[in-house]
């Protein structure tokens, strides 16, 4: 199934990586459409009762039920085949049990081919239809990922009743907590960046997250508290080529909950689960390369951009309603995406300007750093379907050279209103950028990357399960309302 090719190296490791850790189980992870990992588990021994049992797996994989999976197959098509990636094999971190973590490749049992709805394989298209264009050979990304610790979360929703609650001992609302005693060092409202211990409570918390992450193969630059009290954090990994920071940012997502959750904590990256307080992103940098050659690097461009940079974001910035279906998926998304909480809700681009919803660094003058950062996309996105959108846009941008215009260097929150009706923004709600996907859409299509089955799918579930779910119920604060 696997067309018999088979990485002989990565079974090596594989090999060795059971020998080595004592492996008991192999846990086998794949993406369902949403973003979440979903997995299941085999003893090591099933790897050796045939004769030639690598082969067997990695050719033929192993059977689910993908009816039980959001965003798949229907009842009376329910069977999908798992086809492990034996590149992708580390010692799973969050196991007590020896445990080999692989990531997995969907197929359909009966047409022997991908399955159309695999995000994985949604990123692998995009990877392989950028050479097709000769524009370049390969893409790079680096995505900034936020997310909350909180000490506490419970929330419910019943016919008679719906509220959440969220408690941080970080947070600046227990100021006035009796704590026997309450030592005072709560960081104000958006003032969490960079204050040193005791007020980033979670330094080390933090620090044994990233040394996790190394052990797994991601390399890691910074870590560091964030903007929002209540415990906001970064953690930002080195770039790398398409699917393999898909890859990575799962395992992060795995590991950061998972190491919470030993400390008796909670991560979450939902956008903005604090009101009044900044919400969490992804911005996402992103280059393109042809051999050892930066392309969007130019010495003489703006902000040393090249012109098919430019148009890059062009694309960007003319697809980016219909993008937001993908790179801010949820309802509570657009509670970030808000003018006031450094959310970059504007379509422009700009060079250091992070209200521009297309930053341009310009730390370095380094040709191979020269990249651009877009900035609306958030943790609640699948990766691969977040990365592979972006790449498309983008590269509409380069085929059919639509300019973005001129940049904006200015606070862009500071400008008249005049001059913000003049100012593009990004969707005001979920249904919204819905809608724009809906009638904006052809440029995924390119290459087969995404079709048409795995859009309406997405339009379908996100109506039906999280738009719909979310307007037909009452809201506490409109009880405040009516009184």
């Amino acid at each position: 199934m696997n067309n018999g090719q088979i990485n002989e190296q990565a079974i090596k490791n594989i090999e060795k990586l059971i020998k080595e850790n004592n492996i008991q189980i192999v846990d086998l992870k794949f993406n369902d459409l949403p973003g979440l990992w979903q997995h299941f588990s085999i003893p090591v021994s099933e790897l050796y009762e045939i004769d030639d049992p690598i082969k067997s797996i990695w050719v033929e994989g192993i059977g689910f039920d993908g009816s039980s999976i959001r965003g798949f197959q229907k009842i009376q098509e329910s069977d999908m085949i798992l086809i492990p990636d034996p590149t992708t094999a580390v010692v799973d971190p969050a196991c007590e049990i020896p445990t080999l973590s692989i990531i997995c490749d969907i197929y359909d049992p009966l047409t022997k081919k991908p399955y159309t709805r695999d995000p994985r394989y949604v990123a692998k298209k995009a990877e392989e239809f950028l050479k097709s264009t000769g524009i370049a050979d390969k893409s790079f990304w680096g995505p900034e990922l936020e997310f909350f610790i909180f000490n506490d979360v419970r929330f419910d929703q019943t016919e008679n009743a719906g509220y959440y609650y969220i408690d941080s001992n970080e947070g600046e609302w227990n100021s006035g907590r009796d704590e026997k005693p309450n030592l005072g060092y709560k960081p104000r409202f958006k003032e969490g960046y960079f204050p040193v211990p005791p007020h980033d409570s979670l330094q080390d918390l933090r620090s044994e997250m990233i040394l996790t992450m190394i052990k797994t193969g991601i390399p890691i630059e910074v870590h560091h508290h964030e903007v929002a009290t209540g415990g906001q954090c970064e953690i930002d990994m080195k770039f790398d080529t398409l699917v393999r920071m898909a890859d990575k940012c799962m395992m992060y997502k795995y590991i950061v909950k998972n190491v919470a959750r030993k400390h008796k904590m909670v991560a979450t990256f939902m956008p903005k689960p604090l009101f009044g307080d900044n919400g969490s992103g992804m911005h996402t940098h992103q280059s393109l390369w042809k051999g050892d050659q930066n392309i969007f690097f130019d010495k003489k461009g703006y902000a040393l951009l090249s012109q098919t940079a430019r148009y890059y974001i062009g694309g960007l910035l003319k697809h980016a309603k219909s993008l937001m279906a993908f790179c801010a998926p949820t309802t509570n998304s657009y509670k970030r995406l808000v003018p006031g909480y450094e959310a970059p809700v504007n379509l422009v681009y700009s060079a250091r300007n992070r209200s521009a919803a297309v930053r341009i660094p310009v730390y370095t003058e380094n040709p191979k750093t020269k990249r651009i950062e877009f900035r609306p996309p958030d943790g609640s996105s699948n990766p691969y379907l977040a990365f592979a959108a972006m790449l498309m846009a983008g590269l509409d941008g380069i085929i059919n050279k639509i300019d973005p215009g001129e940049p904006v260097d200015k606070n862009i929150y500071e400008l008249t209103d005049e001059e913000l009706k003049q100012i593009p923004t990004v969707p005001k709600s979920l249904e919204e950028a819905l809608d724009a996907l809906e009638k904006d859409h052809e440029y995924l299509m390119r290459g087969n990357v995404f079709t048409q089955d795995l859009i309406e799918t997405w339009l379908e579930y996100k109506r039906d399960h999280e738009c719909d779910a979310v307007r037909l119920r009452p809201h506490p604060y409109e009880f405040y309302l009516d009184i």
